[in-house]
C-alpha cells in the first residue's frame, strides 16, 4: 500500500552544477524537494519506486543501480539510483544497460543529496501519450508491490507560462497549472485522474501521466497532502508536493 510519495520537478536546472550561476534561482525549489524526500524516509517504506516521464529509450522499469549522467547537458556528473551496497569496482548485477532518463538521473541526484538508505530503490520512466487509464492501472499495480510503498514523482508543470518559456505564452497554462497544485497540495485523487491529457500535452507538461500513476497508487490510502513549493522561474512551472 501507498504510505507516502514525494512530487518534485526534474529539470536539469535542479542539479547546481548544471545550472552554474544561475543555481540559486532554484535553491527555494531544491530545499522543497528535501522537504518531500523527509516525508518519504520518514514512511519507513519497504520499497521506493520513483516515476519520471522520458523519451522512448528510456520508457520501463529502472533497477537499482542504473546509472545516469549530465553529460548531454555539458557537466561531467554521474548519478546512480538508490543505494548501491557493493564493494570498490564492482559492478551492479540489478543494473541496467540502459541509462536513466534525465527525470530520473535528477532523481537519483536529489536522493543522493539527502543521503537515502532507507529502503531499495526502483525507477520507472512513463511516455507522455501514455493514456490516463493505463496509467492509473500501473499506478495501482505499484501500491500492491509491498506492504509499505512510497513514491518519488518527478515531473513539470506545462511550458507555456510566459513569452520566453520553451513553448511561448499560452493563456490557459496558468490555470492548468493552478489546478494542479491544488490538486497535489490536496492530495485529490479524483481531480489527478481527471487531467486532460490533450490539454496537458499541447502546455507541454511532463508530469501528467506520472501524476495519474500516482493517483493509481493513491487510490484508497487515505493519504492527505501539502504542497510545499509552487513557481515557474523560467516559464515552466515546478511543484514540490508531499503526501503521507
Amino acid at each position: 500500500m501507498l504510505v507516502a510519495a514525494a512530487v518534485c520537478p526534474c529539470p536539469p536546472l535542479l542539479v547546481p552544477d548544471v545550472a552554474a550561476g544561475a543555481a540559486p534561482e532554484l535553491d527555494a525549489a531544491r530545499a522543497a524537494c528535501t522537504d518531500a524526500l523527509g516525508v518519504l524516509a520518514a514512511s519507513r517504506p519497504d520499497l521506493l519506486v520513483v516515476v519520471g516521464p522520458a523519451e522512448q529509450n528510456g520508457r520501463g522499469p529502472h533497477l537499482e543501480g542504473t546509472g545516469g549522467s549530465f553529460r548531454g547537458f555539458g557537466v561531467d556528473l554521474a548519478v546512480r539510483l538508490g543505494n548501491v551496497r557493493l564493494g570498490s569496482g564492482a559492478s551492479d548485477p540489478g543494473a541496467s544497460e540502459r541509462e536513466l532518463p534525465t527525470s530520473l538521473a535528477v532523481a537519483a541526484w536529489l536522493l543522493e543529496r539527502t543521503g537515502w538508505s532507507d529502503a531499495p530503490v526502483e525507477g520507472l520512466g512513463v511516455g507522455e501519450p501514455l493514456e490516463a487509464e493505463r496509467c492509473i492501472e500501473v499506478g495501482e499495480s505499484i501500491g500492491a508491490r509491498a506492504g509499505r510503498v512510497a513514491l518519488l514523482v518527478m515531473g513539470d508543470a506545462s511550458a507555456c507560462r510566459t513569452l520566453k518559456a520553451p513553448g511561448y505564452l499560452d493563456e490557459r497554462a496558468a490555470g492548468f497549472d493552478a489546478g494542479v497544485a491544488r490538486a497535489l497540495g490536496a492530495a485529490d485523487v479524483p481531480a489527478l485522474k481527471a487531467l486532460d491529457a490533450e490539454l496537458a500535452q499541447e502546455l507541454k507538461v511532463s508530469g501528467r501521466a506520472p501524476w495519474q500513476v500516482l493517483a493509481g497508487a493513491a487510490e484508497g490510502a487515505g493519504l492527505g497532502g501539502a504542497l510545499l513549493y509552487e513557481d515557474a522561474p523560467y516559464g515552466v512551472g515546478y511543484l514540490v508536493a508531499a503526501w503521507s
